[in-house]
């Protein structure tokens, strides 16, 4: 299911749900590949406060994205050059942060996926306090543990393993009807401002 969800955009995935979850538009691919999915893995930190991301990271599988509900905090970093060393080792997808990170150059010479809001200098505060593995709000949007979060650079979507046959089915529906709209035009000459069905 991961590898078919990577051939759609999360725009086309967006078109194909009946209730779409776009997490903050503000959070976008920063470093690393550009299209990611896999099942999510929480953690819920105060405002500021990242060191329970370190646990979080001992908890990754193959494939997993680590999703990271920073409240939306710019001002301190819950990411950077260590953590996406160690992130990699896990063979993880990629690390969604509803926040920032740092130390650019050191993540993209490494090349772990990030997904943030921002980039800042300081780092977060380590007092050890959150949650893992539980329901988090992130961009705006609720995430469960296991969910499917695709990210391209789009935006970051949140799928529900249950609905992600039918969103894709509609999807392909619609990729086809915009492919067979776009043939017309150039056979024809006929200009069609909308997808026909």
């Amino acid at each position: 299911m991961i590898e078919r969800l990577l051939t759609f955009s999360t725009s086309e995935l967006c078109d194909g749900a009946a209730n779409p979850r776009p997490m903050d538009y503000r959070i976008k691919p920063w470093v690393g590949e550009k299209r990611i999915a896999g099942r999510a893995v929480t953690v819920d930190v105060p405002a500021g406060e990242g060191d329970l991301i370190a646990d979080a990271i001992l908890q990754l599988k193959e494939g997993d994205v680590l999703v990271i509900a920073g409240k939306g905090c710019c001002d301190r970093s819950y990411w950077g050059d260590f953590r996406s060393f160690c992130a990699k080792r896990t063979k993880a997808a990629g690390v969604v942060i509803d926040g920032a990170f740092r130390d650019v150059e050191e993540c993209r010479e490494i090349g772990f996926p990030i997904f943030a809001r921002a980039v800042t200098c300081p780092t977060a505060a380590k007092n050890g306090t959150g949650q893992m593995n539980v329901p988090v709000d992130c961009g705006g949007v609720r995430v469960q543990p296991g969910d499917l979060i695709v990210g391209d650079e789009n935006g970051v979507c949140v799928i529900d393993p249950k609905e992600a046959e039918a969103i894709m089915e509609k999807a392909e529906k619609k990729r086809a009807a915009q492919e067979r709209t776009m043939r017309e035009m150039e056979e024809t000459g006929v200009l069609y401002t909308r997808i026909k069905k």
